[in-house]
C-alpha cells in the first residue's frame, strides 16, 4: 500500500480525468509537469494500491506494458479495446464468469479470478479507415 493517501488520490484524480488508459510513466510525467514532488516509485505504489482496491482497471499492451484507468463501475467487468484509438468499453458477461468457474473446477482449482480484454477496431476507426482507403 502506498504510504500517502494524498499521493494515491492525486494519481487516481489524473486517471479519472483521462479519457483512456495511461502508463505509470505518463501519470508520473503529468504530475511532475503540474509541479508535484512525487517519485515514479510512489506512482507505481499508488497504482498498485488503487488496483488492489478495485478502483482502477489495468490492461497489458501488446508490448507488455501495464496501463491504467479509473474504473467506471465497481462491479467485475471486462474490456473491449480499440487498437487504433484506445477507446475502451466496459462489458459484463455472465457466460465468461460461468466458464471461468467451470474451468477451475474441472482442473481442481479454487479461488478463481480472471481478466478478459478483447482487442479490435471501434466503429469510428473502422469508418475512418474506409474513408481513407476509398478511391478519390
Amino acid at each position: 500500500m502506498t504510504r500517502s493517501p494524498k499521493s494515491r488520490e492525486a494519481v487516481h484524480e489524473i486517471l479519472r480525468q483521462s479519457p483512456g488508459f495511461r502508463s505509470a510513466q505518463d501519470v508520473f510525467a503529468e504530475m511532475r509537469a503540474d509541479g508535484a514532488k512525487i517519485g515514479l516509485t510512489t506512482v507505481y505504489r499508488a497504482l498498485q494500491s488503487l488496483q488492489d482496491a478495485g478502483r482502477v482497471d489495468v490492461l497489458r499492451t501488446d508490448e507488455g506494458e501495464s496501463v491504467y484507468r479509473a474504473c467506471e463501475t465497481e462491479s467485475h467487468h471486462h474490456h473491449l479495446v480499440c487498437r487504433r484509438c484506445g477507446l475502451t468499453v466496459e462489458v459484463a458477461n455472465p457466460d465468461v464468469e460461468h466458464w471461468a468457474e467451470l474451468m477451475g473446477v474441472e482442473h481442481g482449482f479454487t479461488e478463481i479470478t480472471h481478466t478478459v480484454e478483447v482487442f479490435g477496431t471501434c466503429a469510428s476507426c473502422t469508418d475512418s479507415c474506409r474513408t481513407e482507403a476509398a478511391p478519390q
